[in-house]
């Protein structure tokens, strides 16, 4: 029986650049991971071994380094729609780029008081100190006409230590969990959310602006919301998100549960009551893993769930 060939795609995958910008004494960083996908009319080399049609990787590897200081890094969007335009509209085989970043964050490093700066520290701008929080993530899709940008985050870890209560749940002769009335709730978030921007005809949105309001917003949610379950929190997290920034249509969330269990001190005589401030095991795995995604009213899905869950 014959074969074909199916969706296929190449490029240079996890190209590290760090741009430096200096405003005087003052500088400031761009730190990302940026992964170029290609695919067009790559029948031949894949038939034949025929390069006629292949923009060499490393040539994408080159122009990622060579845009970075050519345009700047203005934000990791903003980066990527710039690479997938250059792509599609320079060489004819190429019909569809994807861009995928990562972008690492660092906060400046704040001197010390007068008194223990060491002569002409009252200038230094320009130390940082990589921040332990969530990798930035973003993937912009172009096809010659309509773009598709999806952003998000992953690895941010965050914690309720009350307010959240498990119980009323379905249980069969393999349920072993107590109901939980007064719970930890912790969980590190994945979230990737799809902009309704897809033509250069539409305002851009601001995208630096819009990634610091969704993550406020989500945060927010998560803090004011009283939970009965994981799955309650999730939808008020992307709720709140799409209802507060009118450029989000979509947000796809995938939430391991980072279980914290009470432990048993009983045969120490020892009580250990959530009222008094109890001790908890924080169990790594396994773990339940909650996924879903929050659309505006009348919008279809286009997130990929493969691009959150395990």
């Amino acid at each position: 029986m014959p074969t074909i060939l199916g969706q296929n795609q190449y490029g240079k995958a996890e190209n590290r650049v760090v741009k430096i910008t200096r405003d005087g004494d003052t500088h400031h960083i761009k730190d990302l991971n940026v992964s170029v996908a290609l695919s067009g009319d790559m029948d031949d080399v894949h038939y034949s071994g025929s390069n006629a049609n292949v923009l060499p990787t490393d040539t994408t590897k080159n122009t990622v380094y060579a845009f970075a200081k050519e345009y700047g890094i203005e934000s990791a969007e903003q980066f990527g729609i710039h690479l997938a335009r250059h792509f599609v509209t320079s060489q004819e085989p190429i019909h569809q780029a994807r861009i995928r970043i990562e972008e690492y964050a660092w906060e400046r490093i704040e001197t010390s008081d007068n008194n223990s700066k060491f002569i002409g520290a009252d200038e230094v701008k320009h130390s940082f100190v990589r921040k332990g929080q969530e990798t930035r993530v973003t993937q912009i899709t172009f096809d010659g006409e309509k773009w598709q940008v999806i952003s998000g985050l992953k690895d941010l870890t965050v914690m309720n230590s009350t307010n959240s209560e498990f119980w009323g749940y379905v249980k069969d002769k393999y349920t072993t969990l107590p109901e939980a009335y007064d719970r930890i709730l912790a969980t590190e978030v994945s979230a990737k959310w799809r902009y309704s921007w897809s033509s250069d005809e539409e305002r851009m949105p601001s995208w630096e602006k819009s990634y610091e309001q969704a993550k406020k917003h989500m945060l927010q949610a998560f803090a004011e919301t009283y939970s009965l379950s994981l799955q309650q929190t999730l939808y008020q997290m992307g709720s709140r998100i799409i209802n507060s920034r009118s450029e989000i249509d979509e947000i796809r969330f995938s939430l391991p549960n980072k279980h914290h269990f009470l432990v048993d001190l009983e045969p120490f005589g020892l009580k250990n009551d959530t009222a008094d401030g109890a001790v908890y095991f924080a169990a790594d795995r396994p773990y339940g893993l909650i996924e879903a995604t929050i659309l505006r009213d009348g919008v279809e899905p286009q997130i990929p769930v493969d691009m959150t869950n395990l």
